[in-house]
C-alpha cells in the first residue's frame, strides 16, 4: 500500500531533483514479469527509486540487510517492497537469512512479478563497472532449475553527479536474456558462464569515466541549454534560488555533517522529498498571514515552477 501511495509523488519529485531523465528503451519499462533486472549500483537507494518510480508494474528491490536491525526501518522497507541480503561482513549468523528472501523472490517470479538486484553487491559513487557477485547468476539459475521462465535485464543507471542538484540521469537497458545455460549440467560453470554474460551486457550500459575526466563525462551526459530559454527562464530561477535557499542548504549542511559518504547523495533526495511539502505549506502560510489574501496559497504552484525553471536555467553537473 504504501509503495503506490509514494510512487505517483516520487515520480513527481524528478522533475524538481533531476535536470534530464533519458531512457535508452522506454518501452521496457512496460515489461512484465517473471523478471529480474540485474542493475550497477552507483547511488545507494537512490537507485532502486530512479527503477521502481519508472517502471509501471511494481518492483521488489534487494537492499543491504544490515538496515534491518532497526524494527522500523524493517517495517518501512518491507512495505517498500524491498528484501534483505546479507553479506558476510554483516554477520555469518545472518547469511542463512538469503535463503528465505531468494525463496520470496521465487514467489514473486512465479506471480509473474520483477525484482531488482544490484549485481555488484556494495554501492560506491563511480563511473565503474566492478565485478559482479555471484548472487544475480544464483538466482537466476535456480529459478530456471525449477522451470520459471525467467529472463534479466541488464541495466546501467548512470548519473552525471552524485553530490550536485539538477543532475542528469541516464538509464540504460541491454538485450532481456533467457535461460541460455539449459544445456550446462555443471552448476559452478553455469554460474559462471551467466556471471559473465551479464558483465559483458552491462560494461556496454554503464559509463566508464575517471573521477577526473570531466570533458568525456560533459560529452556522454551532453545536454545543451538553449540561450533563449535560459535568458526567459532567469527571473524564475533567480526566485526559485531565493525561495528555496532557506530549505536546501541547512539541508545540505546536515547531511554533509552525518552522511559524507556514498549515500550523500540519496539522503539528500529523500530529506528533500520528506521535507518540501511542508516548507511550501509554511511559506505559503506565512505570505498569507502577511498579506491577508487568498492569492498567497498560489505558492504551493508557483514555487515549484520556479525550482524547475531554475534546474533549466542552471549549468548542468
Amino acid at each position: 500500500m504504501l509503495y503506490r501511495i509514494l510512487k505517483f509523488p516520487a515520480k513527481l519529485a524528478f522533475l524538481f531533483y533531476c535536470r534530464f531523465l533519458y531512457v535508452n528503451r522506454p518501452e521496457l519499462l512496460q515489461s512484465n514479469g517473471p523478471l529480474l533486472i540485474a542493475a550497477n549500483h552507483p547511488n545507494s537507494f537512490l537507485d532502486a527509486i530512479v527503477i521502481a518510480t519508472l517502471f509501471k508494474k511494481p518492483v521488489y528491490s534487494l537492499v543491504r540487510g544490515d538496515v534491518y536491525t532497526n524494527r522500523f526501518y524493517a517495517l518501512l522497507l518491507n512495505a517498500l517492497n524491498m528484501m534483505p541480503v546479507y553479506r558476510l561482513s554483516e554477520g555469518a549468523e545472518n547469511l542463512q537469512e538469503n535463503y528465505s528472501t531468494f525463496e520470496k523472490c521465487r514467489q514473486v517470479f512465479r506471480n509473474n512479478g520483477i525484482v531488482l538486484i544490484f549485481s555488484e553487491g556494495r554501492c560506491i559513487n563511480e563511473w565503474h563497472l566492478r565485478p559482479l557477485k555471484k548472487g544475480t547468476a544464483r538466482l537466476a539459475f535456480s529459478c530456471w532449475e525449477e522451470g520459471i521462465p525467467l529472463r534479466v535485464l541488464p541495466t546501467g543507471i548512470n548519473f552525471s553527479s552524485f553530490r550536485k542538484y539538477g543532475k542528469n540521469i541516464h538509464l540504460l537497458f541491454d538485450e532481456p536474456f533467457e535461460n541460455e545455460l539449459a544445456h550446462e549440467t555443471n552448476k559452478a560453470r553455469g554460474i559462471a558462464a551467466l556471471n559473465q554474460r551479464l558483465q559483458s551486457s552491462l560494461e556496454k550500459i554503464v559509463y566508464e569515466i575517471s573521477p577526473d575526466d570531466k570533458e568525456k563525462a560533459a560529452q556522454l551526459f551532453n545536454n545543451p541549454r538553449q540561450q533563449k530559454l535560459r535568458v526567459a527562464l532567469a527571473v524564475p530561477a533567480w526566485i526559485g534560488w531565493i525561495a528555496h535557499a532557506p530549505l536546501y542548504y541547512p539541508l545540505r549542511w546536515l547531511v554533509t555533517a552525518k552522511w559524507n559518504n556514498d549515500h550523500f547523495d540519496s539522503i539528500m533526495v529523500g530529506g528533500l522529498f520528506v521535507a518540501y511539502p511542508f516548507y511550501l505549506l509554511l511559506v505559503s502560510f506565512i505570505a498569507f498571514s502577511c498579506t491577508q489574501s487568498a492569492l498567497a496559497w498560489m505558492l504551493l504552484l508557483i514555487l515549484p515552477l520556479c525550482a524547475r525553471a531554475l534546474l533549466w536555467w542552471k549549468r548542468p553537473v
